[in-house]
């Protein structure tokens, strides 16, 4: 007996492959089971080898969002290095700049300094909870949607496309033993596939430099020797997972899949195939020569054949579907044409199958996407957002470290003063330079000078000018009479004008126990 027949009979004893619909009138709205036969023993290999998927060419409305959506994140990526933004003589004029060498990060108008990592920290945790957020309202939209390997493996699919034809002709051409014209057309698609995964490692090392200058360096030779070897990894990788892994990144390496069903329940809308509707499958002929036997799919394959990781949605949910939903414009377009409703693929939840099921009206969407725990991620990511906005509109432009030398901690004079030396970093962080006053806070009777200042002027305050866009370091000696004894105080920082920024920093003055 074949291993199909084996199923056949392991699903009904008539031969019969049943869904769970019909096999249980109570579990209408359940997924299928696995369609193969109990396990004997443990398979030899966990790995499955690939079987390359040669997914259709399908139009509806989900394709041209994937369209839209694949226009502005290319675009977005390959664009934004070239964006000039004018901050002024002192400042980069690249408006989103990872600028290593001097500590910055610019995005337009906002600029990141090293001591303000957290602004950075914050947006990833942002990153993660919208990530839960949508995946817990809509699935794996983000998977199917807007992540890089799925933009550039589409891509890839449609070069394919362009290059050897639709999904017979590709599948013809793999088949095909190798001749000079599937070499010629072999190498031509993988010199696309090339110069695309180029153009991707290239496009990623001008954020971190200024555009037009790396450019020119890079192609007359003159570039750092980890341009070249970065662009030499991103392009290998693009060209390995977009080529060539494609839905097996996705299955295998990708961690995503897994994380997700914590944050899936029987209220999240993910694409679902209603199997109580559309089984028994069977054809249009069949259907019509048996009037009320068979349901509404009539197992034409072309959910699978649009699939671009080669899944049967008709299985349920499985790690494989990234919610692409091309399916349901499949679907959607064979419902049209043999006259039967649309929807027997569509973003649902499972509840909602189940009132449908039962002859109810699903809930609007929107009613849907008010999930208790979608709003609460929704809740957390925005505040997050607004602290970060706030803290952002409230920072100072000007701050201070103070670090007082530690060997030796204090000198006596000659006069029975006491002396301690400190050094202090003043930050200017506005595109101008900017004279700012140090002041000693706390500490009376004291008064100090700076490397740049004489002994003869020392005083409780002096001014000092910062460069634009600049961190001073400076030393500073303060002094304070005889008898006086180790105790706190602080040093100040004023930057005067309208917007009156200081900041304070608190240290220690060491002197003898007396």
């Amino acid at each position: 007996m074949s291993q199909n027949e084996d199923m056949k009979t392991l699903d009904d004893p008539k031969g019969e492959a049943l869904s769970s619909s019909e096999a249980s009138p109570k579990a209408a709205t359940e997924r299928h089971a696995p369609r193969e036969p109990a396990r004997q023993e443990l398979p030899q290999q966990l790995y499955e080898k690939r079987k390359a998927v040669h997914n259709k060419r399908i139009d509806g409305p989900f394709r041209r969002f994937k369209w839209l959506v694949m226009l502005v994140t290319l675009g977005i990526y390959y664009v934004t290095p070239w964006i000039r933004w004018d901050r002024g003589p002192y400042a980069p004029d690249q408006a989103v700049l990872v600028d290593l060498a001097g500590r910055r990060f610019y995005m337009f108008s906002i600029e990141i300094w090293p001591h303000e990592f957290y602004f950075v920290a914050g947006l990833l945790i942002m990153a993660g909870i919208g990530l839960f957020v949508v995946t817990s309202a809509v699935g794996r939209a983000w998977c199917g949607y807007t992540c890089p390997q799925t933009v550039w493996t589409d891509l890839f699919q449609h070069i394919d496309r362009m290059v050897d034809g639709d999904r017979n002709a590709r599948m013809r051409m793999d088949a095909a033993p190798w001749g000079p014209k599937k070499i010629f057309k072999r190498g031509f698609k993988w010199s696309i596939y090339l110069a695309i995964s180029f153009l991707t490692g290239g496009a990623w090392i001008l954020y971190f430099a200024d555009a037009p200058t790396l450019f020119r360096d890079f192609f007359a030779g003159n570039a750092a020797f980890v341009a070249y070897g970065t662009v030499a990894v991103l392009t290998f990788t693009t060209f390995a997972l977009g080529g060539f892994m494609r839905e097996q990144v996705c299955i295998y390496m990708c961690p995503w899949p897994r994380i997700q069903t914590a944050m899936l329940d029987e209220k999240s809308l993910i694409v679902t195939y209603k199997d109580w509707r559309g089984e028994k499958r069977g054809s249009v002929k069949k259907a019509q020569k048996n009037p009320g036997e068979y349901g509404d799919c009539i197992d034409c394959n072309q959910c699978v054949a649009v699939c671009p990781t080669g899944i049967d949605i008709r299985e349920g949910p499985q790690i494989g579907c990234i919610t692409c939903a091309l399916c349901i414009d499949a679907c959607d377009k064979v419902m049209a044409e043999v006259g039967r409703p649309r929807g027997l693929i569509d973003y649902a939840t499972l509840e909602d199958c189940r009132r449908e099921a039962a002859g109810e009206t699903p809930r609007p969407v929107w009613k849907t996407l008010l999930h208790p725990r979608t709003v609460i991620y929704f809740t957390i990511w925005a505040g997050i957002g607004l602290a970060l906005l706030f803290a952002l509109g409230t920072r100072a432009h000007v701050g201070m470290t103070v670090a007082p030398d530690r060997n030796p901690p204090f000198m006596m004079l000659s006069d029975g003063s006491i002396r301690n030396a400190y050094t202090l970093k003043l930050r200017n962080m506005q595109g101008r330079p900017r004279d700012m006053v140090v002041a000693i806070e706390g500490l009376p009777q004291a008064s100090f000078w700076t490397d740049t200042i004489n002994r003869d002027e020392a005083a409780t305050s002096q001014t000092v000018s910062v460069p634009a866009d600049q961190t001073l370091t400076m030393r500073a000696y303060v002094q304070v009479p005889e008898g006086t004894k180790p105790q706190d105080f602080a040093f100040s920082v004023t930057a005067p004008g309208e917007e009156g920024e200081s900041d304070t920093e608190e240290t220690r003055l060491s002197a003898p126990e007396y």
